[in-house]
């Protein structure tokens, strides 16, 4: 059966309103997905048909897209996780994201120097969970093993926890591309509460894996507490209720209403309380992030919050993350209430516009006055992104926490 096969066939969960927008969805992974060439082994899914800049394979968007198909069709999901892993280099590094050329089809590059979120661990489980399989962990242990290496040599920032790029050459690292937290900010390799979090998970995941495989996993034990001691007593506000970078806990000026302050949560760093805070003080909050289409990306109390890429609309697969962090703390009823009215709002804008979008509005007004990046020749959201719109893993997820 083959991927188009499967997706004719396919039935949407979740709610009959969401119906037209899964199918869409689910036929735009088929249409998205070539056969096998290099760099990849195997048949390999891109962004989507309508990102800007041509087809591309994502580091991080794959992840998004992998959870999509993780139900139906998980030989796909595996294969795009062999394809993303394939091109990790010696020392464990991952490129953010591939390009290949319009004019030339065979024709691919990437960033040397940029990777992004590294959260693919998070799908391995996610197979795991369906089909155990010694021979797929052991081989991503040793790539996970790489990568926390790579980390340590070329992320490690001053004193203790992480950072990405974001904050030393605007080369958006952290994949929130002109985010609000990098407008102003201290000179220096200082810890940012996103990368230090994603560290955390690949320690954790790292410890976890080697306890199944009974390898010696003391050292990512006392690595992974280390970190989220860090997060808990030093990237934590209480004025604020909300997790910021080290920068700005030392300089209440740079505490702003971002979004990536969630990451916490979700890699299950924070503490009940501080959770509890960030869920119902943020997440749930309509004068932060729970907009009409949550999440935004900046609070509307925030006087940076506007409708233009990562300082104000939504993304589909940020509200996904969100709502594994409130399950990580017993809140289903508040990872359904996000789900639900993500997925309701998306179902509008499918129905006004016949497409799925890169990002959203996060008020859910006309899509064509959000914008991307004002000083580039794309300057509204992409059509048809798949990298983003994890929209059939959200729904299944929705259907869990009604159960």
């Amino acid at each position: 059966m083959t991927l188009f096969d499967l997706f004719d066939s396919f039935l949407p969960p979740g709610k009959p309103e969401w119906a037209g927008l899964l199918r869409y969805t689910a036929g735009l992974h088929a249409h998205s997905t070539h056969p096998a060439q290099p760099p990849f082994p195997h048949d390999w899914e891109e962004i989507g048909t309508g990102y800007c800049y041509g087809p591309a394979f994502g580091h991080w968007d794959i992840i998004h897209q992998m959870m999509d198909v993780m139900v139906d069709e998980p030989g796909h999901a595996r294969n795009q996780l062999s394809n993303n892993l394939e091109n990790m280099t010696e020392d464990g590094f991952l490129p953010g994201s591939i390009w290949f050329s319009k004019e030339s089809p065979d024709a691919y590059r990437w960033n040397e120097n940029v990777t992004h979120p590294p959260v693919w661990p998070v799908a391995v489980d996610a197979l795991l969970e369906q089909q155990a399989d010694l021979k797929l962990l052991k081989m991503c242990h040793e790539k996970l093993v790489r990568q926390i290496g790579w980390f340590e040599t070329h992320r490690k920032a001053e004193g203790v926890g992480y950072f990405y790029t974001d904050i030393s050459d605007k080369s958006w690292e952290s994949g929130v591309d002109e985010g609000i937290r990098f407008d102003h900010v201290p000179t220096g390799n200082w810890a940012c509460v996103d990368a230090t979090s994603h560290v955390y998970l690949l320690y954790e995941t790292a410890a976890k894996w080697g306890n199944t495989l009974k390898l010696e996993t003391d050292t990512f034990e006392e690595k992974a507490e280390e970190l989220s001691s860090f997060v808990r007593t030093s990237l934590w506000s209480e004025e604020t209720g909300f997790f910021h970078d080290i920068w700005a806990i030392r300089d209440p000026q740079y505490r702003y209403a971002a979004q990536e302050g969630m990451w916490p949560v979700v890699v299950g760093i924070a503490s009940k309380d501080q959770a509890e805070k960030v869920i119902d003080g943020y997440l749930l909050n309509p004068e932060q992030f729970f907009t009409a289409h949550p999440l935004a990306t900046v609070g509307k109390s925030d006087p940076r919050f506007e409708q233009r890429m990562w300082r104000g609309p939504a993304w589909n697969s940020m509200t996904w993350w969100a709502a594994r962090g409130c399950l990580h703390y017993n809140r289903p009823d508040a990872a359904m209430k996000l789900l639900e009215q993500a997925l309701d709002a998306s179902a509008i804008q499918y129905e006004r516009t016949g497409c799925i979008w890169e990002y959203y509005h996060s008020e859910l007004g006309d899509q064509e006055e959000v914008a991307r990046k004002p000083h580039t020749e794309f300057n509204t959201p992409c059509r048809d992104y798949l990298g983003h719109n994890p929209l059939i893993a959200m729904a299944r997820m929705w259907e869990a926490c009604a159960e």
